[in-house]
């Protein structure tokens, strides 16, 4: 029986995970699909690594903070930085959900996610940006990229944002575990993302409210379906 708490789905609890020798969180259940991956993945000389896995509701919150504050920088879909402050109003939620999940209602909160990279390709002090261009077809991460879209549905995982379709930028790095995310996203809603950003207010959580439910239909439920 999967443990679908409120808690769990919103970012407010780390019990469902484990902390990996490299000090990332996974949902206990993803730890061994995702290591019989990366051991496919090196018999082909693709070396996997993670930029992030487990984020918390308060780690979101802060990233959600300093990028409406413009504190951090917010890009557009051609990866170039938008002057935030020239925003107002929907169109300034709109811009930072491009690519940056409103706090609750990340899908990293359920430790069934990861961004990943192939740190065989590039240098040992390369810091990957995360970037389409990265992962395209002139890109260091191309080869990692075209590995994925054929075997790593053989281990339960697809790119839930592999295009972009209306919502969240597509995000060729974002990998997530299908047999336990589709349940938990199943579980999930608008009221129960209501509830949590009520008890755990953020950054413009009054414009957010207003327009919860059109976000959560745009940027939580609109993904690109599983190939398995």
């Amino acid at each position: 029986m999967i443990d679908c708490s409120n808690d769990i789905l919103t970012g407010l609890s780390e019990q469902h995970l484990l902390t990996r020798s490299d000090g990332f969180m996974l949902h206990k259940a993803v730890a061994q699909p995702f290591s019989a991956l990366c051991t496919a993945a090196k018999a082909a000389g693709i070396e996997i690594k993670i930029v992030s896995a487990f984020r918390s509701y308060q780690r979101q919150a802060a990233i959600w903070q300093a990028k409406l504050a413009g504190n951090r920088p917010v890009y557009d879909q051609d990866g170039q930085v938008i002057d935030i402050s020239s925003l107002t109003g929907k169109a300034k939620l709109d811009a930072v959900l491009l690519y940056s999940a409103l706090p609750g209602a990340s899908r990293h909160h359920w430790g069934t996610e990861l961004d990943i990279y192939d740190a065989g390709a590039v240098p040992p002090d390369y810091k990957p940006q995360l970037e389409p261009a990265e992962y395209g077809p002139n890109g260091p991460f191309y080869r990692l990229q075209q590995w994925l879209s054929v075997y790593a549905a053989e281990f339960g995982f697809f790119l839930p944002y592999r295009e972009f379709q209306g919502g969240v930028a597509a995000e060729p790095w974002h990998l997530s575990y299908q047999p336990l995310a589709s349940v938990y996203l199943a579980n999930f809603n608008a009221d129960i993302l209501r509830q949590c950003l009520i008890q755990h207010p953020l950054a413009e959580q009054q414009l957010v409210l207003t327009h919860l439910d059109a976000i959560f239909n745009r940027y939580v439920a609109n993904i690109c379906l599983a190939e398995l």
